[in-house]
């Protein structure tokens, strides 16, 4: 029998519907994009943008390599592309763990890792950390403080606990290395600890090669699991090879290893979201268990990435001439940032500032930890349209030729303008 409903009844339905999303409140904003709209909010033509983690020319734009230009001139045309998209993301995932493991690693040529395709690193760390939900669920993850802050976020919606352990130290500017063993010791047999092995974000401080070796070492005593998210191969040293040195030392030891791997930076393919995830298994039985699973994941999760950008990624790096171009062209953009790091610090001692910048030219990586207060970063943005991170991590992708001397006398301004603040980082600076 059908019901029919009078005007008034349909108007108290209604009603009773607004109820449903009363109590959503509005998500706290992400750091990075509260200083990017607030850059795009500031009309003053000195402002400066120093949040965006993507590198960007001496212009301030966005670049694209000529290695991906030569890319998409060879897949052009290629428009029914689901006959061959899962051939074409296994290309991609197996030239991309060989960046990893290295190109003739016996991890790659006995099999013995799962690999999948993933929405960039944040998606390749996600679906990880959903894995390790399901098949450690009594393990937390150990996160370094400070670390990216999506980082928290995404362990935290995977219903993982996570827990800090030392990293970086404010005074000295440099590792807490004894602090960090110290939490590697402390943690409970099979702890999971996520790791930067190279172009540390937040800080541009990584460990030497013995401190890997040592932290490598004090892992595999307690049976802790390393994860490695390397958002930033190539942008450390310019050598992919030396890059990966820290995952080569791991590997070296006989640890069992998982990496996100993105190609949003070092292939300026930031919006196309090609990432990779990896998990080193005991032989390629276990690989293929693995990645059944992590593919389960994926499909319930999103289904499967689209598939463009990661031709483009495969073709790069399965041909050897494109492949050596896109290395050129790494040494070539990080070469621009040491030379905007090296620059920044010396207009800075030129201005006599009171202060050690050393750290500037000391730190990889796209970032310069500055060591600026929330206090300094505010005055920044109010009276010389500089914006950062709250941190005081400074992009140095948005440093210029055209703008490095207005950032560094606003930086000498903000850091002589309070006595107390000056007093606590000339003594760190010490």
């Amino acid at each position: 029998m059908r019901r029919f409903f009078t005007s008034t009844a349909r108007r108290r339905c209604s009603t009773k519907n607004i109820a449903w999303w009363d109590h959503v409140l509005p998500a706290p904003k992400d750091p990075i994009f509260c200083v990017t709209e607030a850059f795009h909010a500031d009309s003053s033509p000195n402002k400066i943008n120093l949040g965006v983690g993507a590198y960007r020319d001496d212009e301030g734009r966005p670049v694209v390599l000529q290695c991906v230009r030569e890319a998409e001139a060879r897949i052009a045309g290629s428009r029914f592309l689901e006959s061959n998209s899962a051939a074409v993301s296994s290309k991609m995932v197996e030239e991309s763990v060989k960046l990893v493991f290295g190109q003739d690693s016996d991890v790659v040529n006995e099999g013995r890792f799962a690999g999948v395709q993933a929405l960039s690193g944040t998606g390749a760390c996600r679906l990880f950390a959903e894995f390790q939900r399901r098949f450690h669920p009594e393990s937390r993850i150990y996160l370094p403080d400070p670390t990216w802050s999506n980082h928290h976020n995404i362990w935290r919606d995977a219903q993982v606990p996570a827990k800090n352990y030392h990293y970086y130290h404010p005074d000295s500017k440099g590792l807490n290395f004894s602090a960090l063993i110290d939490d590697i010791k402390n943690a409970p047999d099979g702890s999971f600890f996520l790791l930067h092995p190279c172009a540390h974000n937040p800080t541009g401080v990584d460990p030497t090669e013995d401190q890997w070796k040592e932290i490598s070492y004090q892992c595999k005593v307690k049976n802790h699991f390393p994860f490695f998210d390397m958002a930033y191969q190539g942008f450390a040293s310019g050598d992919l090879e030396k890059d990966a040195q820290a995952i080569r030392i791991f590997l070296e030891d006989g640890h069992l290893i998982g990496c996100a791997q993105s190609f949003a930076k070092n292939m300026g393919l930031y919006e196309h979201r090609v990432g990779c995830l990896s998990i080193l298994c005991n032989d390629s039985k276990q690989g293929a268990a693995v990645r059944s699973q992590l593919q389960q994941i994926a499909s319930a999760m999103y289904g499967s990435p689209p598939v463009h950008g990661v031709l483009l990624v495969s073709t790069i790096l399965s041909n050897p001439d494109m492949k050596s171009l896109w290395i050129e062209e790494v040494k070539m953009m990080l070469y621009r940032i040491q030379k905007m790091r090296t620059t920044l610090q010396e207009s800075l001692e030129n201005l006599d500032s009171p202060l050690n910048w050393e750290n500037i030219t000391k730190q990889v990586g796209l970032f310069f930890f500055s060591g600026l207060t929330p206090n300094q970063v505010e005055q920044l943005a109010r009276e010389f349209h500089i914006y950062m991170t709250r941190d005081g991590r400074i992009s140095m992708s948005g440093v210029t030729t055209g703008n490095v001397n207005y950032l560094a006398n606003a930086i000498h301004e903000v850091t002589r303008s309070s006595k107390e603040e000056t007093k606590i980082l000339c003594n760190i600076g010490a």
